[in-house]
């Protein structure tokens, strides 16, 4: 089986990098780290493990990494840090300074699986995983925002298009301020190859109309559960087309996706989700998708 590749958002989930929290999380300051006033890191702890128990559910072999108490709390959000496709893996560099020093706890990670790694953002461009979005194996979309700037996306489209890959980048809103975290994938979340829960009022105007020329049917999120999860009722990870995992709680999202066809599981993720800014996809960075 070949070890990596992932150019698309929602085929079968096969192996994908997560970190198993500890005492980073469980003691971490929620005001350093712009948590959420249902926090609480030994809850948060436990709520992970029932999330990471749907993902062996699924069958997609897990690459741990470990929380050997070195104060990261985000590290747990392995969406981030790195981007992988079938050429390897990018070292991303995060756009949240505390953040910075995952990456490293990615490429190590990657050297030990003999993962190969494509190349590395380099300051001062910044990219955060959370806001790229393969389209389809040739296009990736990425947000420039207040986590992504142009430098980074220059970067990224230097090291992709030696490999037929186009890079294009659509500007987020500013939404909550510089601390909050709007994503790309914030409000938009690919089900299957022509399926994707968006939140529309926030997704940039010609990023639409792109979606649409494309047939990429399009569920509309419900407002009230957007704006009561801080958009994390979105956030939801395909294990394969149309199967997710989300945030339980959001009745009306949930239903929205089954009626489109989608099977649902949900989890408990007040403490951890809901207050730590991420949500079932960002606590995963895929790196092997395959369709069946």
């Amino acid at each position: 089986m070949t070890a990596y590749g992932s150019q698309e958002m929602s085929a079968n989930l096969m192996r994908v990098l997560m970190r198993r929290p500890g005492a980073s999380l469980a003691s971490a300051d929620p005001v350093k780290w712009h948590y959420g006033p249902t926090f609480d890191g030994e809850k948060a702890v436990r709520q992970y493990h029932e999330f990471a128990s749907l993902v062996e559910k699924s069958g997609a072999e897990i690459l741990w990494l470990e929380d050997k108490g070195d104060g990261l709390a985000d590290a747990m959000f392995t969406h981030d840090p790195s981007l992988m496709s079938d050429h390897g893996a990018i070292l991303l560099r995060m756009g949240k300074p505390l953040r910075e020093k995952e990456t490293a706890l990615h490429e190590a990670a990657y050297k030990k699986a003999g993962i190969p790694i494509l190349g590395r953002i380099e300051s001062p461009g910044t990219v955060e995983g959370g806001d790229c979005i393969w389209l389809d194996a040739e296009t990736l979309i990425v947000g420039r925002g207040v986590r992504t700037n142009e430098e980074g996306i220059a970067q990224l489209s230097e090291m992709l298009e030696p490999h037929g890959i186009t890079v294009l980048g659509y500007d987020l809103p500013l939404w909550h301020g510089e601390e909050a975290c709007l994503h790309l994938m914030s409000v938009m979340s690919p089900l299957s190859r022509d399926l994707a829960l968006v939140f529309a009022p926030l997704l940039p105007a010609s990023f639409y109309q792109l979606l649409k020329e494309w047939g990429i049917t399009l569920i509309q999120a419900p407002a009230d559960e957007f704006h009561a999860s801080n958009g994390l009722s979105l956030n939801v990870l395909p294990v394969r087309p149309n199967e997710v995992i989300m945030v339980a709680g959001f009745p009306k999202t949930k239903a929205a996706m089954e009626a489109a066809g989608c099977k649902v599981e949900t989890f408990e993720a007040d403490a951890l989700c809901i207050a730590c800014e991420g949500g079932p996809t960002c606590l995963t960075r895929p790196v092997l998708r395959r369709a069946a």
